[in-house]
């Protein structure tokens, strides 16, 4: 049996979380928040599914998380996420004091450690966070590409179906 790291231990637990948000539908992400070598919060992406611009795996975990410690700080907690952090998530990820964020593949159109902004490590914010990117970014990746794809083929056919139903509805 092959032995993993921490980081890709962890990354996997993200990983079901991620499933979870694409057996709803939802963007496949996910997230935990690791204390002490135990898991403290759990969340996945249910922007649709709760209809919130706010209902993203990072903040559903850090409400968890702090929830458990009793307090808002989860300054010796590592947050392990399936995809990079947008702004929104990257601000409470440092707001949160969190100790460091380990990314499973990184967001070309969102990223906020790094792609496009560094919020993570500003050196203007009274805290930064150490990043690790790239933790079993194929598997990360993967179902997000999944999800996409079956997304544009389930669009296709809908449109499809209108445009029968139309010409249908013309006769």
């Amino acid at each position: 049996m092959k032995e993993y790291t921490t980081d890709e231990k962890y990354m996997r637990e993200a990983l079901k979380q991620a499933k979870k948000a694409y057996n709803l539908g939802e963007v496949p992400i996910g997230c935990v928040i690791v204390h002490d070598g135990r898991i403290i919060g759990r969340g996945y992406n249910r922007r649709n599914t709760d209809k919130s611009t706010l209902a993203h795996a990072e903040i559903s975990a850090i409400k968890k998380a702090s929830r458990y410690i009793g307090d808002w700080r989860l300054e010796d907690c590592t947050i392990y996420v399936t995809l990079e952090p947008c702004q929104m998530c990257a601000g409470a990820i440092v707001q949160a004091r969190i100790q460091r964020c380990v990314i499973g593949t990184r967001s070309l159109k969102a990223g906020c450690a790094g792609s496009i902004l560094d919020i993570l490590g500003n050196n203007e914010f009274n805290h930064q966070v150490e990043v690790v990117n790239d933790i079993l970014p194929e598997e990360c990746s993967g179902i997000l590409k999944k999800f996409f794809a079956e997304l544009r083929i389930r669009n296709r056919n809908e449109k499809m179906a209108e445009k029968s139903q139309k010409a249908t509805d013309c006769l």
